[in-house]
């Protein structure tokens, strides 16, 4: 995957509905993002991943938890043997703000490595 601009950006703090994006935002950075999709509700991106054991999924799940303590914004995820899903959303301004899109793109830096 080439690099996104968006991995080098840091999150900030947002709060209301000011901060959340449009959906013309929205589709231009999914469209930087593969694989990422924009849940049913239109309020969150998500995206599964796929690993060869728990092992590495656990491993997976703590590097994207440093990286979203690091940031102060954190996905909803869920995960079993092989798999992890994550879930960005921004509570603070009921939709999705540049957090998210932020967050996802590390999340892609951090595989790419």
């Amino acid at each position: 995957m080439p690099f996104s601009p968006l991995a080098s950006q840091h999150c900030q703090p947002r709060k209301g509905a000011d901060h959340a994006l449009d959906r013309p935002a929205i589709d231009g950075h999914l469209a930087t993002l593969p694989g990422w999709t924009l849940t049913e509700d239109g309020k969150g991106i998500v995206k599964d991943f796929n690993f060869k054991d728990f092992h590495h999924t656990l491993g997976f799940i703590n590097a994207v938890g440093f990286m979203a303590n690091r940031q102060d914004h954190h996905p909803d995820l869920e995960a079993g043997y092989g798999h992890c899903q994550l879930l960005w959303s921004t509570h603070d301004v009921g939709g999705l703000s540049l957090n998210d899109f932020i967050c996802a793109a590390r999340v892609e830096a951090l595989l790419d490595r």
